[in-house]
């Protein structure tokens, strides 16, 4: 994030099929595109012309589902028009549980599809693989000799995940893959990143190790060793949707819409076919109160579908209300389920002619990835600079 704006254009094949392909995957939305100081070059004299970067990323496990579409990857559709925009595949992630090897594989690709079939636009955008850039990883170990182990042993995701692996029987890098996630944010010197609200902890983490970094070997120990001083990491800022933000499961009001989940009826996945679409929303779980309604603690099934209808439907919360309030659940459920579809059959269809087209996905993954190096070597070189290493 130490440099001027990232402008990433790929240059697609004059074939007819890749023309075809581009104009399918070109979108327009324009909003107002504010003018930001930038505080993350590496100009003593920022160019206020230069937009503030945001960088997020999904793991390629299981299938894409509504949660991360609606929680995240429809947002970087509308954030790609107002910022510098990075949207990763992170696989490195998706190996400190047991995982399925040749799944893995297919998985990313397929990711990489859906990223695009949902509106990321790669003019706008740089798509790639997280392990396509080393970078990640030389930072991770980096960042690890200033982790005290106890920041990693109090997060909750840790505790979570190594009890269900059997305590002593977990990897260490399901300890350490906070500071991975650290190193996909500070790598690109992000000013904003978008969580939900379970994520703000490994944001506070990115935050905190950033810091700490910044008062270790920034500033004059940095200059004293021919470096531009200062602070090395951006302490970036979480980006929360209001709307949107976490997507709940359809068995469970109370909990997160899940990959990993044991159910697929606890979620409706991106490719499902219309009809498993709506009988999953059929025989989803509801509650027996009479009428629809948002905000009461006691539905958290009824606010997380009519929440989901607001979004899909593109409609304001007052005008769900006016339209759902007096209806029964009956009424209400092929209503979402119509809704849910017709969304998403866009969606599909980009998806399969994507997919068709294997040339085209690996050269938007292979340039994203050179454009993401570009910028991610020479926050390297500060980093080892500032901690004096010989380069």
């Amino acid at each position: 994030m130490a440099y001027a704006t990232l402008s990433h254009s790929l240059i697609l094949s004059s074939s007819s099929r890749f023309s075809r392909l581009s104009r399918l995957l070109r979108h327009t939305n324009p909003l107002p595109v504010p003018r930001f100081r930038c505080y993350c070059s590496d100009e003593s004299s920022p160019s206020p012309s230069v937009k503030k970067r945001v960088v997020s990323g999904v793991q390629p496990t299981g299938s894409i589902h509504l949660g991360n579409y609606l929680g995240a990857i429809k947002n970087w559709v509308t954030l790609q028009d107002t910022y510098e925009t990075l949207f990763f595949i992170v696989d490195l992630h998706a190996i400190t549980l047991p995982y399925d090897v040749q799944e893995l594989r297919k998985a990313t690709r397929d990711t990489a599809a859906l990223y695009l079939a949902c509106g990321v636009d790669i003019s706008k955008a740089s798509v790639f693989v997280q392990s396509h850039v080393r970078a990640h990883v030389e930072l991770m170990w980096l960042l690890s000799s200033s982790t005290p182990i106890g920041w990693l042993q109090k997060m909750t995701q840790f505790k979570e995940k190594s009890r269900k692996e059997g305590g002593e029987n977990a990897s260490v890098s399901l300890l350490t893959y906070p500071v991975l996630m650290a190193a996909d944010i500070l790598l690109y010197k992000s000013d904003f990143v978008p969580v939900g609200e379970d994520q703000k902890q490994h944001l506070e983490l990115a935050r905190d190790l950033a810091q700490r970094v910044n008062n270790l070997y920034g500033g004059r120990k940095w200059k004293k060793l021919g470096g531009r001083g200062g602070s090395i990491f951006k302490i970036p800022e979480p980006l929360i949707p209001q709307v949107g933000a976490r997507v709940m499961s359809l068995t469970d009001g109370l909990s997160k819409m899940s990959k990993s989940a044991p159910s697929d009826q606890s979620r409706i996945n991106l490719l499902d076919s219309k009809d498993l679409i709506a009988d999953k929303i059929k025989r989803c779980k509801t509650d027996s109160f009479a009428g629809l309604e948002f905000d009461n603690a006691e539905r958290p099934e009824c606010n997380n579908l009519l929440s989901v209808y607001q979004i899909v439907s593109g409609k304001t919360k007052e005008e769900v209300m006016g339209e759902c309030k007096d209806m029964s659940w009956g009424t209400f459920k092929p209503l979402l389920a119509d809704a849910v579809i017709e969304h998403l059959s866009p969606i599909q269809v980009r998806y399969e002619e994507i997919t068709a087209e294997s040339a085209y996905l690996d050269k938007v993954l292979s340039e994203g990835a050179d454009r993401a190096t570009e910028i991610a070597e020479s926050t390297i070189q500060n980093l080892k600079q500032a901690m004096g290493f010989y380069i």
